[in-house]
């Protein structure tokens, strides 16, 4: 998503970072081509109207056009202007103190309301709430099905009512809430094609009988234009609270999205980010401006790291500052980017990270994952500890019982030669912060030894084995992990692919 629009707008920003200085022409092409990269992105035209307008008004200001770098400038304000766009602010979920809390979950068929639901239920599960799912969709063959299967795959009950009128299915899940404890009750209603006054009036007088503490539009990303009509609508009728943006990582324009915060006022409160239940992520207008300007994400990838680690992870990540860094290690850290999402998912929040991947076709083949731990799994315990000791008769041993070649298995050990030297580099970094210094400097210092981001260090070198992503791959710690993956933008450069 957005993909096409990042592209336009990092081509015109390399435009203006190739002049010295900026005039008031230079501004007016800018602003021309930032207008037509959005309209093609399916942005509303009156939405583009006004962010263009706000946007020049700012860049043709001294402080802009007499400055000593004055593309960064406009980069700035660009950013700026698009994170006003989005919301500003992030809007979290508001929940009462009433039990149980009811959050209605509204808009048109084929959204991923059901989805978002189930999403939504594991999220608040994580936090440490009860959900309870209720399925007042009765018109589509197999909603209470679906939501049942998908409520059970995570572990949340969901409440059909069979038979019965929506309103009372909702009015019976409240009910069942009550009875069995449960402190959030997430409604699933139906919805159509396109609106209808059936579905719009459903929606209001289930409102009416069991009056949520928040409604919630879910609203597909890949629809274009029309999603303007699509929530104002709603927003008359129903007065929502905020949005669920779905499918964001799907390959349509975007602009749409871009537009509902504007057209309707109502925040952006989550984003889903792909299919699993661990998808939904609130949504950050500033992360999300940083990643539409091919600025990365790198706190996002912070919080992925810091989800998927576990104390033993942590502990192992210690050891590896202090003992260097095995093949088992490696191993673990294969299995955690797994569970981040995969090597596409991480390089996409990185800076740059995305143009890199448009150019590598939009995809890293992730299966070379697999062919390494293969190999790994064929080496013996020692030589997963110590790895120095394999010689050209292991690695050929090595390569007969994992299916690879002997060179698969040389990259594999220059890989991890490239590791254990980035972990050694760590480990100084680590102990000159940790006896440089006392006082709070110090102690800031000391602090560093437990990393951030269990293992993930440099990923940048994507070179060997057909992209291997774990080139270069050491630990980082504490307050340095933002430097550190920050790093890897310049590291990717120039490398092959």
């Amino acid at each position: 998503m957005f993909n096409s629009l990042s592209d336009r707008l990092n081509d015109t920003f390399d435009r203006l970072r190739g002049k010295g200085k900026l005039t008031e022409a230079d501004i007016t092409s800018a602003m021309r081509d930032i207008r037509m990269a959005l309209l093609e992105a399916d942005v509303n035209f009156k939405v583009v109207k006004d962010f263009v307008a706000a946007t020049k008004e700012r860049c043709l200001t001294a402080e802009v056009l007499e400055s000593l770098t004055p593309a960064q400038n406009v980069v700035r304000i660009v950013l700026d202007q698009l994170v006003e766009l989005l919301g500003s602010t992030e809007s979290r979920l508001t929940l009462s103190s009433r039990i149980p809390n009811v959050i209605m979950l509204v808009g048109l068929q084929g959204s991923g309301k059901t989805t978002a639901a189930v999403k939504l239920a594991y999220l608040l599960k994580k936090q440490g709430k009860s959900p309870l799912l209720a399925a007042c969709d009765v018109y589509r063959p197999a909603a209470a099905d679906q939501l049942a299967t998908l409520g059970g795959e995570i572990g949340v009950p969901v409440f059909r009512g069979d038979g019965a009128h929506p309103i009372e299915i909702a009015q019976g899940a409240v009910r069942e809430a009550v009875d069995k404890m449960r402190d959030v009750v997430i409604v699933d209603t139906a919805g159509r094609l396109q609106i209808d006054e059936q579905m719009m009036q459903e929606a209001v007088d289930i409102k009416k009988a069991v009056r949520p503490d928040q409604v919630l539009m879910v609203v597909d990303a890949m629809t274009g234009q029309d999603i303007v009509n699509v929530v104002q609508t709603f927003a008359e009728r129903t007065d929502f609270d905020g949005v669920i943006i779905s499918k964001l990582d799907g390959d349509a324009r975007g602009g749409g999205a871009l537009s509902v915060r504007a057209v309707t006022g109502k925040p952006i409160k989550f984003v889903s980010m792909g299919e699993k239940p661990d998808s939904l992520e609130v949504f950050s207008p500033d992360r999300m401006a940083k990643r539409i300007l091919g600025m990365g994400d790198v706190v996002g990838i912070i919080e992925k790291a810091q989800e998927a680690a576990n104390a033993e992870q942590l502990e192992a990540a210690e050891r590896m500052l202090r003992d260097g860094f095995t093949m088992n290690d490696m191993l673990e850290q294969m299995r955690m980017l797994k569970k981040m999402g995969g090597m596409k998912s991480i390089l996409g929040m990185l800076p740059g990270g995305q143009r890199m991947l448009n150019q590598m076709g939009g995809n890293i083949d992730d299966s070379v994952f697999d062919k390494i731990e293969a190999m790994i799994q064929s080496m013996t315990k020692q030589e997963r500890v110590k790895p120095s000791i394999i010689n050209g008769q292991r690695r050929a041993r090595i390569a007969r019982g994992s299916g690879t070649t002997p060179a698969d298995v040389n990259n594999l050990m220059k890989q991890w030669g490239e590791m254990n030297k980035m972990m050694g580099k760590m480990r100084t970094m680590a102990q000159q912060a940790q006896g440089g210094k006392k006082g709070k400097k110090g102690k800031r210092g000391k602090k560093m030894r437990m990393p951030g981001i269990p293992g993930m260090g440099n990923m940048g070198a994507l070179g060997g084995m057909g992209g291997n992503p774990f080139a270069g791959m050491g630990g980082s710690s504490g307050n340095a992990d933002m430097d550190m993956l920050r790093a890897m933008e310049q590291q990717m450069k120039g490398k092959k692919f």
